[in-house]
């Protein structure tokens, strides 16, 4: 199959990856009436990957999308896009396509229908036009340049077009569909990229305790911790699982993580102060003084989760309350506000919700997300190298990135 302007009036676009990012970017480019856009996707249909977010319900984006949610080699790159597709604006796009949506707490806006697939569904509408051609089971293989033309090589033949939009997404959540296609095909056109890490995935630490607490689910503070030196902070829904912790306060903290060795995570299930937690301790010594020891925070905690904190800060099974002493008290105290799990890794990129990492942000213009080196040459959403925090903010990076791709400029 070779594809190539349809008449000299028209401009051939291609855009690789029909993700969030790149459904929007090719939804954007259409609008142009003397434009043609082929969208490739290499799975079976479009947007596979965002029919999974949000347990299903389309986390589609975030009132609170500042700048500062967002991190990357270059802080700053994100800012042109997000000033000029601002949450507000993006749902102003989903209005014009026929999305109704809510917002719950913490400003995270859903579909009224409470179901992913009615994002997809506006979406897919959207890109039925006859200047938009959708092609599924076409991974593109390879790209180059001849001349002001772009070939891409795909499994159902060669393309050519005059502008190409890279939105293949990152290498996160691979079993729905991330790939590294994008950082290799960047690479054929002399493009660099970063590190790349998985983010927004569960912790892995050492296995004792989590382990015996596997399907508990708190509120909690949590800090990741290199000796003495905290290297980020959250605060939420914390989950034991059988090999460490997950839970959206966890997903915030494993960006940090990186490839650093020597890290351990810090949980504060209680926030009453230490004093406040000892005497609760002593009136509870004294009213159980037969009590086992490690049954002392019956009716504080989770029965399971009090009996590990108890085992954490030293306690035997065979002892009663009344045999505790207050230093034996203030270790639970302190283990309340502070029990520290030493971190071995995360888990990999078949379960990561987003890529830290991507492209060298360096080489593309942040105002209209051109290549620096390729003229022509566009990349939007995950496979450029910015992510953000959990709860809404990659897709608006995805949507506000993929429409100011789309504008071609």
């Amino acid at each position: 199959m070779q594809t190539s302007c349809i008449g000299d009036e028209m401009k051939e676009i291609i855009v690789i990856g029909a993700g969030a990012s790149g459904m929007a970017a090719a939804i954007r480019a259409a609008q142009d009436k003397d434009a043609h856009v082929t969208l490739l996707e290499r799975q079976a249909r479009a947007g596979k990957k965002l029919s999974a977010t949000g347990n299903g319900r389309c986390n589609l984006t975030n009132l609170d999308a500042a700048p500062e949610r967002y991190h990357g080699a270059q802080p700053g790159f994100p800012v042109p896009a997000l000033t000029a597709w601002p949450p507000a604006r993006v749902l102003e796009f989903f209005a014009s396509l026929g999305l109704r949506t809510v917002t719950e707490y913490g400003g995270r806006v859903y579909p009224a229908s409470d179901h992913a697939g009615s994002v997809l569904d506006v979406l897919r509408l959207a890109l039925d036009k006859p200047n938009v051609t959708l092609l599924t089971g076409a991974a593109a293989e390879d790209i180059s340049r001849t001349g002001d033309y772009f070939r891409v090589a795909t499994a159902l033949g060669e393309l050519t077009a005059g502008y190409v939009i890279l939105a293949c997404g990152g290498c996160a959540g691979s079993r729905l569909g991330g790939v590294m296609d994008g950082y290799r095909l960047a690479a054929a056109l002399g493009h660099s990229r970063t590190a790349l890490y998985p983010a927004l995935t569960a912790l892995r630490t050492a296995p004792d305790y989590p382990r015996a607490l596997k399907g508990i689910r708190v509120d909690a503070a949590v800090r990741l911790k290199q000796g003495q030196r905290t290297l980020a902070e959250a605060a939420g829904d914390v989950l034991f699982t059988d090999t460490g912790l997950s839970g959206t306060a966890i997903f915030e903290l494993t960006r940090a993580v990186g490839g650093q060795t020597g890290l351990t995570v810090e949980l504060q299930l209680c926030s009453d102060a230490e004093d406040t937690l000892l005497d609760d301790l002593r009136a509870r010594r004294q009213r159980w003084p037969e009590l086992e020891a490690n049954r002392i925070l019956t009716g504080a905690v989770q029965s399971r989760l009090g009996q590990m904190l108890c085992r954490y800060a030293g306690f035997s099974g065979g002892e009663k309350c009344n045999a505790l002493t207050d230093a034996q008290l203030q270790t639970l105290a302190q283990a309340m506000r502070a029990m520290r799990l030493p971190v071995t890794g995360v888990s990999g990129f078949e379960t990561a919700q987003v890529t830290a990492g991507g492209l060298n942000t360096a080489e593309f213009d942040p105002e209209t997300l051109q290549s620096r080196l390729v003229p022509r040459l566009y990349a939007c959403g995950e496979v450029l190298d910015v992510d953000g925090d959990c709860g809404g903010f990659n897709l608006q990076w995805a949507w506000a990135s993929g429409l100011v791709a789309g504008e071609l400029r």
